[in-house]
């Protein structure tokens, strides 16, 4: 073996640090060969219990927005192949995480039923042709955490060299121009010892300017990632209260919230990072949305390798806006009747908090999804370096934007017991709503997420 190959494969398993080579051509021309538009490996694993990446799927002919998106997969009827309980764990501990273990081991009843893998989460074929066409010009900036040059919407980093590239694969997933929740619910299951959750009942929606038709980079929109609004409509105390933020390439997040009984907007200057979010009784740290969200500058990331892991994936179930959250909720976890485990081939990230900055997690680990460059699972550390938080996202494949999404979360407390179902629209009685490149809606500009527009539309 070359030694510059030699070089590379420490750095994937994470025995080098750093970038010791940057990406180069020979490796761009594999994406549409032995890798796809956007890196992921074509090829099945040696057993084919990780089949060959098949392309983006297609519901069954009759759906539409509204319908039930479980009811249009064609593999619906599957049932699972085995179920991962705390009898067999130590079995599968090697296609596990050490939190999935955890959780195995340490809460009673807790289940993974595994199904069939199926490898069918693609991209537009204009992502996948900015994915090659700014696969040489993407860079970090020296700052060693913003991003620059990218050619978006696509795949910074289709052939990651280091872990924040991997991080900013994942921050820039392809969701359309936004997402939309019209309605949807938080749950933090209750504290030990007593009967009631918290349950919050809000909508929101989250504008990406970089994702409309054509070519974009960081530096248009003034920087703007991510445009985000929220609006909470229960409990009674929190209702009529809303949130503005925005997200940048290259720095600090703005937040605005609006005070009902202030009937002011206030601006927030720390709800970003491992701030606790508001109504959650410290259960719910800013960034744990998703399994990581905001900016990526407090960590310094790197790449252990890939493995295969059973991970959350076509959770299509967790779409079932009509059943009633009673059928989902248990007393420690999410029933595994919504859950559903495929083996597929990952990204292990580490992130240790950088030397003088505080964060309550000082170490995350994640594992991301190579065919979608989305977070499936992860794992938040206390300052002991024990696992305080195992997280994970239900993905499932949205047909109006061609691309796979994170529909749901739970954030599961190994510490207090304690989780949060997060994200979730079951029982709301309406479907997640993603709007392609070409939308036109009013509120996708970049004015609607402003301070000064959240005073004018907050009215309680």
């Amino acid at each position: 073996m070359k030694a510059k190959q030699v070089v590379r494969a420490l750095a994937a398993l994470g025995l080098i640090a750093g970038n010791a080579w940057a990406v180069t051509a020979a490796d761009v021309t594999r994406l549409g060969q032995d890798l796809t538009a956007v890196g992921a490996e074509k090829a099945a694993n040696k057993d084919s219990s990780i089949p060959e990446f098949s392309g983006t799927q297609s519901p069954l002919p009759g759906w539409s927005y509204g319908k039930l998106r479980e009811d249009y997969w064609k593999h619906k009827a599957e049932k699972p192949l085995f179920v991962i309980d705390a009898s067999n764990v130590d079995k599968y501990a090697d296609k596990l995480t050490p939190g999935q273990i955890q959780m195995l081991k340490q809460v009673k009843g807790y289940t993974m039923p595994v199904y069939a893998s199926h490898r069918e989460c693609g991209l537009p074929d204009a992502v996948e042709k900015n994915t090659k066409d700014g696969a040489l010009k993407a860079a970090i900036a020296k700052d060693g955490w913003s991003l620059e040059n990218a050619t978006m919407p696509g795949v910074p980093f289709p052939v990651p060299q280091k872990g924040i590239e991997v991080m900013w694969n994942w921050l820039m997933r392809y969701q359309g121009v936004a997402a939309e929740w019209p309605d949807g619910y938080t749950v933090v299951s209750p504290r030990p010892g007593t009967t009631n959750p918290i349950v919050t009942r809000w909508n929101q929606l989250s504008y990406y300017p970089w994702a409309k038709k054509g070519q974009h980079s960081p530096q248009d929109a003034k920087g703007l990632q991510n445009g985000f609004y929220y609006l909470y409509s229960e409990p009674a105390a929190l209702a009529g209260q809303g949130t503005v933020q925005r997200y940048y390439f290259n720095k600090d997040t703005d937040t605005y919230y609006y005070f009902t009984g202030q009937r002011r907007v206030r601006r927030l200057p720390s709800y970003a990072y491992d701030a606790p979010l508001i109504g959650y009784e410290n259960q719910y740290p800013a960034d744990i949305s998703f399994g990581f969200y905001g900016n990526p500058d407090r960590f310094d990331w790197k790449i252990v390798g890939k493995k295969e892991v059973y991970v959350p994936y076509n959770n299509f179930a967790m779409q079932r806006f009509n059943t009633k959250m009673d059928d989902a909720l248990g007393p420690n976890f999410v029933k595994p009747a919504l859950r559903r485990y495929e083996l597929h081939r990952v990204w292990e990230i580490e992130g240790t908090v950088k030397a003088g900055v505080r964060h309550s997690t000082p170490k995350k680990t994640l594992y991301v999804d190579e065919d979608s460059w989305l977070v499936t699972v992860g794992d938040d550390y206390d300052a002991q370096g024990k696992i305080w938080k195992a997280k994970e996202n239900y993905i499932t494949s949205q047909s109006e934007i061609g691309a796979c999404v994170p529909v749901a979360s739970v954030y599961n407390d190994l510490i207090s017991g304690r989780y949060v179902f997060d994200e979730t629209i079951v029982g709301t009685g309406k479907d997640l709503k993603f709007y392609p490149p070409e939308a036109s809606d009013p509120r996708l500009t970049d004015n609607f997420f402003t301070g000064e527009n959240l005073g004018a539309i907050s009215d309680r």
